[in-house]
């Protein structure tokens, strides 16, 4: 017990874990991928994974770490996001409670994660009675917005992102409305910097589904670019207000955005952080 397992839920956007499970390798005890067995996304669209990617995961899993979870994680009786937590509490419970939890989805690539598991290392009493001392942990999301020539748009400002728990009382996709610890990491989150077909298939079958305006939004991505980025404002999917600005970073590929990208400048504070920290304890002392 108390080990660091990670879960990634696999879909049609699978070839992205070609960058995530790297990131996160070394440091991890367990992976697992979670793959419906009918090749299903939550809408009940069918999607293929191709033999080649097994043959990768093959290659690159040199210390038997990975495991495949395949379960009907599509049900039509259910909604998106009620199958998106169905399907989460499954690969919670394959992974262990009494672990750190950390789920992942595979546009999802953690910067430094060696340090982000010395932090929960730091934070393992709460592994001892995780049902009664209910915490998530909150690094922040770079959001990807969209490639451009030389390099990549970003929402300027990061957002919060429960990847990891003691106890996975799910409720809302990751969201356990529990105690929140945050912590001064970044995900480096691809979010909406893909093919504007990929971004339909994705629009189309994820959790959030029936919250998006597609046809505004993509209006607006496919306008935006380097030169007209700065003057524009309001990029959120759902409510646009939420992402007012973006901001530039110069690279073709995911290593070189990683190297280029000073992630602790664009993250919020230390001070901020603890502000948040001791908030968080209070709201949830008496509960």
């Amino acid at each position: 017990m108390k080990r660091i397992q990670v879960g990634f839920l696999v879909s049609y956007d699978y070839e992205l874990l070609k960058n995530a499970i790297p990131q996160v390798y070394k440091e991890s005890d367990s992976i697992f991928l979670a793959i419906d067995k009918d090749r299903k996304t939550w809408k009940g669209e069918s999607f293929t994974v191709e033999d080649s990617f097994f043959q990768w995961i093959k290659s690159v899993d040199v210390d038997s770490k990975i495991q495949i979870v395949e379960d009907n994680f599509y049900r039509p009786e259910l909604t998106s996001m009620e199958c998106e937590v169905r399907e989460r509490k499954i690969l919670a419970e394959k992974m262990g409670i009494g672990n750190w939890l950390i789920q992942l989805d595979a546009d999802e690539y953690f910067l430094d994660f060696k340090e982000f598991v010395s932090f929960l290392r730091s934070k393992n009493h709460y592994l001892d009675n995780p049902k009664k001392q209910q915490v998530q942990i909150s690094p922040f999301l770079i959001n990807m917005y969209k490639w451009v020539e030389n390099g990549v748009l970003y929402v300027e400002k990061p957002t919060k992102i429960m990847v990891a728990t003691n106890y996975p009382s799910y409720r809302v996709g990751r969201q356990t409305r529990k105690r929140i610890i945050y912590y001064k990491g970044a995900v480096l989150h691809e979010c909406l910097s893909r093919t504007k077909e990929e971004l339909q298939m994705k629009f189309n079958n994820w959790g959030h589904d029936t919250d998006i305006n597609k046809n505004e939004f993509l209006k607006k991505w496919e306008a935006v670019n380097e030169s007209n980025y700065k003057e524009m404002r309001n990029f959120f999917y759902m409510e646009p207000e939420k992402w007012k600005k973006l901001a530039f970073v110069k690279g073709t590929t995911f290593k070189e955005i990683e190297q280029n990208l000073d992630f602790l400048d664009v993250l919020p504070t230390f001070s901020y952080i603890s502000k948040k920290n001791f908030g968080q304890w209070f709201k949830h002392l008496f509960k």
